[in-house]
């Protein structure tokens, strides 16, 4: 309403000057609210990383999990300009870094490079574990990858039905290496040496770069490997494959039978790598690296790097990530009751 001040009365006056304070006020809420959520979106954003970060990786530097943190940190340092430190504590299964990561501030600045072991077969494999699954919070599946059944150049053997006969016919060499005890490499050779009633020994090791090693060197004749290590050996004539646990053929490995072709698809399966942080963690910072990990698992370099090292790199967070891990932990709870493998601390 228009007041002409002139002929207006004081009491109109005061009706109008007063008429204006609501939507004063209510334009000062919205001010506030608005300031509010910027800075909140502000403060989310600046909390991580406000320190260096390190990404505790629990085997021994130069496998295959080594190597796809080191990619991840030099990922995300360019996406984020943080620092990004991979620190290596090898130990119990990878339970000592486990351990070392939940003695670290929930604050997202010190995260477990976990896997499809440590994750889902630890629970069930040790018996005095000094942490659960329920003290972490799950962040994104990194990558996945079938392994590999490989041997060395000196077995006369280029399928499997080739290999379980010499292996009848020399079983002073049955033996197989696992890149650790309580692994799919450990329990798929288990498996194996019981669906083709061989005596196999089991060779564990720490690690799959000094099982790769020993493979190379002909000290262990075969096993399930990690294919990252392996596929340029096989390239290169130094193992030879085969078979592959995938449910279909590796596109880099295209020669190579999946165990499901040969009749055993029950033993099929990927192994994954994967992030996850203290379940004390604040939401938000969880939020945050969940982000920052998902965007860089869309970079194509990112990915490109990884897939020629025989990585897929899936698009697997929250929820998702956590029925992935629920069902992994279920399949392998029952191998290592009927298998009755009991860990060491």
């Amino acid at each position: 309403m228009f007041f002409d001040n002139k002929n207006s009365t004081p009491q109109d006056r005061y009706k109008s000057q007063n008429s204006q304070k609501p939507s004063r006020f209510f334009g000062a809420v919205f001010a506030l609210a608005f300031s509010a959520a910027i800075s909140s979106v502000h403060a989310q954003s600046a909390v991580w990383p406000s320190k260096p970060v390190t990404l505790v990786v629990g085997t021994p530097a130069g496998g295959a999990i080594d190597a796809y943190a080191r990619t991840l940190g030099d990922q995300l340092a360019r996406h984020t300009g943080g620092t990004f430190l991979v620190e290596n504590r090898a130990g119990a299964g990878g339970n000592l870094s486990a351990e070392h990561v939940l003695r670290s501030p929930a604050d997202g600045h010190t995260i477990w490079v976990t896997t499809h072991a440590m994750y889902t077969i630890n629970p069930s494999a040790y018996q005095a574990l000094r942490w659960k699954q329920s003290d972490f919070k799950p962040i994104a599946k990194g990558v996945e990858s079938p392994l590999l059944l490989v041997v060395h150049p000196s077995v006369p053997a280029r399928t499997l039905s080739e290999l379980a006969s010499w292996l009848l016919a020399n079983p002073a060499k049955a033996a197989y290496a696992s890149f650790s005890p309580g692994t799919p490499s450990h329990f798929l050779g288990f498996q194996l040496n019981e669906r083709l009633k061989l005596n196999m020994v089991h060779i564990p090791y720490k690690g799959s770069a000094p099982q790769l090693n020993d493979l190379m060197g002909g000290q262990v004749l075969l096993g399930f490997t990690q294919m990252q290590g392996a596929m340029q050996q096989v390239q290169a004539g130094k193992l030879h494959a085969i078979a592959i646990t995938s449910a279909e053929r590796s596109r880099h490995l295209p020669q190579v039978p999946t165990l499901a072709e040969l009749g055993y698809r029950d033993l099929s399966l990927n192994v994954w790598f994967g992030l996850a942080a203290p379940a004390a963690t604040p939401a938000a910072v969880i939020d945050v690296v969940t982000a920052a990990v998902m965007k860089a698992q869309t970079e194509t370099e990112f990915r490109t790097k990884l897939q020629a090292q025989g990585f897929d790199v899936p698009r697997e967070s929250g929820a998702a990530f956590e029925a992935t891990i629920a069902s992994d932990t279920a399949r392998w709870a029952r191998v290592v009751q009927a298998t009755g493998f009991k860990a060491n601390d």
